[in-house]
């Protein structure tokens, strides 16, 4: 698959049954990596569905039963050459944070495979996260020679400041499900995908069925202490997108895709 090609497939599709629960699912044909477009259209979806009266509870998925989310996509990190263009791709990963941090609705994360970097962060950013046991972690940013900036906040914010550092200093290991739960990051973790989903079935039917204002200001105190949140992302993002452009980047990714 051609860079180009890369950057420009993926897609994010939704829907909402009669019991109120809206299903955001994100795709991409290389692990469900996230390029910049896809990105962009997940934070809309996201924003618009917390406007929307007939969507009472969220759940936020991929497609496949394999990798939930390789993170960045590693074509579009290479094809970047200026820095406000490396900002503006990092961007997306601070706007789909803040998406789900002033979405008004709960959102239940449903994680069947392995997550890299950015992914982590998504899982991070939903208000409840099931995953299989399968889904192991890892921040693989430092690898590359950036650092896991943007998506940083919403990790320790769910797993503290021990386990992030663990996750972002040893940059190439695996951490199992297990751990995750351990952690903090996953609420749940499940033998497959179908117990997976009936559980996701069980507590999207139940939240549906409470009371949204009372789930809203919920939500609001989960999230007390992250209103600088706008201005912190993006100044994340610029240190970013100044690393990505480095001979150190570029080489490093280089050599990762001809892995």
């Amino acid at each position: 698959m051609s860079t180009a090609d890369a950057i420009n497939q993926g897609d994010v599709k939704y829907s909402i049954n009669e019991k109120g629960i809206a299903t955001v699912i994100f795709n991409h044909p290389l692990s469900n990596s996230l390029p910049g477009r896809v990105l962009k259209k997940l934070a809309d979806t996201i924003t618009e569905l917390g406007q929307n009266d007939e969507a009472k509870v969220m759940v936020l998925k991929s497609e496949g039963d394999r990798a939930f989310c390789a993170g960045a996509s590693f074509d579009e990190l290479i094809s970047i050459k200026d820095l406000e263009v490396g900002k503006q791709f990092f961007m997306g990963f601070a706007n789909v944070i803040n998406a789900c941090r002033k979405c008004p609705k709960l959102i239940i994360g449903r994680v069947q495979g392995k997550t890299v970097g950015g992914g982590v962060g998504l899982a991070s950013a939903v208000d409840y996260c099931y995953a299989t046991k399968f889904s192991a972690v890892k921040l693989s940013e430092l690898a590359v020679g950036i650092g896991p900036f943007v998506v940083g906040p919403a990790v320790e914010r769910k797993v503290g400041t021990s386990a992030m550092s663990q996750l972002a200093i040893n940059a190439t290991e695996w951490q199992s499900a297990e751990w995750a739960k351990e952690k903090g990051l996953y609420a749940e973790i499940f033998e497959n995908i179908e117990e997976m989903d009936a559980a996701v079935e069980t507590l999207a039917n139940k939240l549906a069925s409470s009371n949204p204002e009372a789930m809203r200001l919920l939500k609001g105190i989960f999230w007390e202490g992250t209103e600088n949140w706008d201005t912190l992302l993006q100044d994340r993002a610029a240190m970013s997108g100044q690393l990505v452009l480095s001979d150190f980047t570029i080489n490093a990714i280089s050599a990762f895709k001809k892995k």
